[in-house]
């Protein structure tokens, strides 16, 4: 079965994940995996761009050390170590069992809504 995540940005991160858990049960199969922020301000401040550079060099590429990463990525070690905590912090990688990382998702889908700001 390959894994799926949808990432959301609602204020109410609570009902997104009660849409999904009901979505699943009703369908009783697998409805992928949810991982949501409350705002666009933490959103961007967790994915940054060199973030989503790592997660696509592990898409489907089974584990890898932090070296091969950094290498892939054409980044510093220290730095790719630091960014890879955050992805593992998020759940977008894991650890594999000889010790690498690798991203579990075949599709990771970003759902975001931009609505007209509220007058004060």
């Amino acid at each position: 079965m390959e894994r799926t995540l949808t990432i959301t940005l609602r204020p109410n991160g609570w009902s997104a994940l009660r849409e999904a858990a009901q979505a699943g049960f009703a369908s009783n199969r697998y409805a992928g995996e949810y991982l949501n922020f409350e705002t666009a301000a933490q959103f961007f401040g967790r994915l940054t761009e060199r973030r989503w550079e790592i997660v696509r060099a592990l898409q489907g590429a089974g584990s890898l050390s932090v070296r091969e990463v950094a290498r892939r990525v054409h980044r510093d070690v220290k730095r790719v170590h630091e960014d890879l905590q955050t992805l593992l912090e998020l759940g977008l990688i894991e650890t594999s069992e000889g010790g690498g990382v690798e991203c579990p998702y075949a599709d990771i889908h970003v759902d975001m809504h931009l609505g007209r700001a509220e007058a004060a």
